[in-house]
């Protein structure tokens, strides 16, 4: 089951710029000074992450990753957290949902993936765009998540990459 498109088909798409640099930088800068504040006010980015998604005992946060995950809907901002037990991804803004009735809510838009249900963690990039880099997520019961824009492609990776490679080693997690 795939969660979003091939990173390829977003060639052209006008979500590109807006995961560049949104629609002005000004607006950008603003987001970014507000995520600092909201972080400071919790007094860290691990208590963001803990007041977000329970943490089980003796799990701990590795990194605190700005991206977007990309949906049907279009790219979404907000913060990869990778931990010692899962990888999970918390919109910076509220989403807009509509209940059958037609009411609408505004939730946090929340991914949280178990180490030990990760597949697989593959960079990939597109092949007409080589600049546009993204992370693809698998998942041993066939979900996909793409997660782009970060600020440390590289380091991104890795990061992904070893926190799964060690979970597949840890005989308590499996």
């Amino acid at each position: 089951m795939a969660f979003g498109p091939e990173p390829s088909s977003l060639h052209g798409s006008p979500y590109i710029s807006a995961v560049a640099l949104g629609p002005k930088i000004s607006e950008t800068v603003k987001g970014k000074l507000s995520l600092g504040a909201k972080i400071l006010q919790a007094g860290g980015i691990d208590r963001v992450f803990r007041k977000a998604f329970p943490a089980d005992k003796g799990e701990r946060l590795v990194k605190a990753l700005q991206c977007y995950l990309y949906t049907t809907g279009g790219p979404i901002a907000g913060m990869l957290f990778v931990s010692t037990k899962k990888v999970a991804f918390r919109s910076d803004r509220p989403v807009a949902v509509t209940s059958a009735k037609g009411d609408v809510a505004r939730v946090s838009y929340k991914v949280v993936v178990p180490l030990k249900r990760i597949a697989k963690v593959r960079p990939s990039e597109n092949v007409d765009r080589p600049d546009e880099k993204y992370i693809h997520v698998a998942t041993v019961d066939g979900f996909e998540f793409w997660f782009m824009g970060f600020v440390s492609y590289q380091r991104s990776c890795k990061y992904m990459q070893q926190v799964v490679v060690g979970c597949s080693s840890c005989s308590d997690m499996q």
